[in-house]
C-alpha cells in the first residue's frame, strides 16, 4: 500500500544476536515520516515473540533514522549460500513437508479490486529455496474430483529471498490473491466456486498448519555470476512475488556472497494505487540506490497510455523502448510474471517497437533466449 507511515508507529525489525527472538515488534517514535525508511518496509507482524528484552530493544531505538535506512541487514545462517545448485522437489504430494502459518496481511487498500494477502510460513529451515522458486501448496479438505484423495498442489511464486523475512532461513513468503466468483445473473458471491487454495492461505491465522511441496522451477532463478548485471523485471499482480525476493537480496540483505552494483528496473501493473503491493518497500530502494534501480507502475484504472486508452505494463515498456531495447542489446535479463494474459500484449508491443526499430523481432527473441537472457513465469 502506498500510504506513509505515522510519526509514532510500530515497525517489525530484525533483532541481532537471538535467532530465539525472531524479529519482535518495537515503538519507534520521532518527528520524521519512516515512509521511505528501509527498514520501515519490513512491517510484518511478529514472526515469533512479541516480548523484546530491553538490551535489544535500546539497541534498536538508540538507532538513528539515517543509519537504519542506509544499513542493510545481516542474514545467517550464511551456509544458504554454499549450495552449487538450487534446491528442487525436497518434499512431493505423496510426502509434503507440514509447515506452520506465523502470519497473514492483507496488502492493498480499501479501493483495490480484490484482496491480496502477504503470507509468512514458518519451515524451520526444513525447505530451503532459492529466489524465483516456487512452493506448491496442498490445501486441507477432499478432492471434489477424486473422493477420498487430497486436493491437487497449487504452487505459488515466493516472495522473499532464501533468508524469509526474518533473516534467519526459515521462513518462506507468498503473495496470494484471494480468488472469488460471482455469479453473473445475481451478482452475488458464490463461495462453492471460490478458489479452494487462495482462500485458505488468506483465511489463514497464526498457528495454522499448512502442507508444502517443493521448492520447483529454475525458469526464474536470479543469475548472480556478474554482479553488475542489468535485470528487467515485468511483473502484473501477484507476480511481483520473485522479483520482491529478487530485491531484497540486491538491497536489503548483507549477504556474503552476492554483492549487486548493477541496475534492477522494475515495472509493475496493477488496477490503481490501492492495488499497488510492496510498495513502500520499493520506494526506499528509490531513495537509497537510486542508481542502481528504476521503478515505474502501470496504473490501469488512473493512468492513461499515449492513445488515451488504459495504462497497461506493455504500455508502460513502449514508453522506455528505445532503452529496453539498448540493454538488452547489451545483455541485459529480462523477467515476466504473472497472469498467462499479460504474454500476447507484450509480445505485440515488443513486435511492434522491433519493426519500427528494422529488427526481426521472432529473430531477436530466438537469440535473447538462446543466451538465456529470457524468463517468463506465467499461470
Amino acid at each position: 500500500m502506498a500510504h506513509a507511515f505515522a510519526a509514532q508507529t510500530s515497525v517489525s525489525v530484525p533483532i541481532g544476536g537471538d535467532s530465539s527472538l525472531g524479529r519482535s515488534r518495537v515503538k519507534v517514535q520521532n518527528n520524521l515520516s519512516l515512509k521511505n525508511n528501509l527498514w520501515a518496509a519490513v512491517t510484518y507482524s511478529d514472526l515469533k515473540s512479541r516480548n523484546v528484552q530491553s538490551k535489544y530493544q535500546s539497541k534498536v531505538l538508540c538507532m538513528s533514522v539515517q543509519q537504519a535506512s542506509r544499513s542493510k541487514v545481516a542474514v545467517k545462517p550464511i551456509e544458504l549460500e554454499d549450495a552449487k545448485e538450487p534446491p528442487i522437489n525436497l518434499y512431493k504430494p505423496k510426502d509434503p513437508y507440514t509447515a506452520t502459518i506465523v502470519s497473514v496481511e492483507r496488502l492493498v487498500g480499501p479501493k483495490a479490486p480484490g484482496e491480496t494477502c502477504h503470507i509468512v510460513i514458518d519451515h524451520g529451515g526444513n525447505v530451503p529455496y532459492w529466489e524465483g522458486q516456487s512452493y506448491g501448496v496442498i490445501p486441507p479438505g477432499e478432492n471434489p474430483k477424486k473422493p477420498g484423495a487430497p486436493h491437487n498442489v497449487r504452487l505459488y511464486s515466493i516472495a522473499s529471498t532464501r533468508y524469509g523475512d526474518a533473516f534467519d532461513g526459515k521462513t518462506a513468503s507468498l503473495c496470494v490473491r484471494r480468488a472469488v466468483y460471482y455469479d453473473p445473473e445475481t451478482g452475488k458471491e458464490d463461495p462453492s466456486k471460490n478458489g479452494v487454495c487462495s482462500n485458505f492461505l488468506c483465511n489463514s491465522k497464526p498457528g495454522d498448519k499448512i502442507k508444502i511441496t517443493g521448492p520447483a522451477g529454475k525458469v526464474m532463478l536470479l543469475p548472480e555470476e556478474d554482479p553488475k548485471a542489468t535485470h528487467i523485471m515485468i511483473a502484473t499482480g501477484t507476480g511481483i512475488a520473485p522479483f520482491r525476493g529478487y530485491l531484497r537480496r540486491m538491497f536489503m540483505e548483507s549477504g556474503p556472497t552476492y554483492k549487486f552494483n548493477g541496475l534492477a528496473w522494475l515495472f509493475l501493473g496493477v488496477a490503481n494505487s490501492d492495488s499497488l503491493l510492496y510498495d513502500e518497500e520499493f520506494a526506499s530502494y528509490l531513495q537509497n540506490f537510486p542508481d542502481n534501480f528504476r521503478y515505474d507502475k502501470a496504473l490501469s484504472r488512473e493512468q492513461k497510455n499515449r492513445t488515451g486508452g488504459k495504462m497497461y505494463v506493455q504500455d508502460k515498456i513502449e514508453e522506455y523502448s528505445d532503452e529496453v531495447f539498448k540493454l538488452l542489446d547489451e545483455g541485459a535479463h529480462i523477467y515476466f510474471c504473472g497472469l498467462k494474459g499479460m504474454m500476447p500484449g507484450i509480445q505485440k508491443t515488443l513486435k511492434k517497437v522491433a519493426e519500427q526499430r528494422g529488427e526481426n523481432w521472432d529473430e531477436k527473441l530466438l537469440q535473447l533466449k538462446k543466451n538465456k537472457q529470457w524468463h517468463v513465469e506465467v499461470y
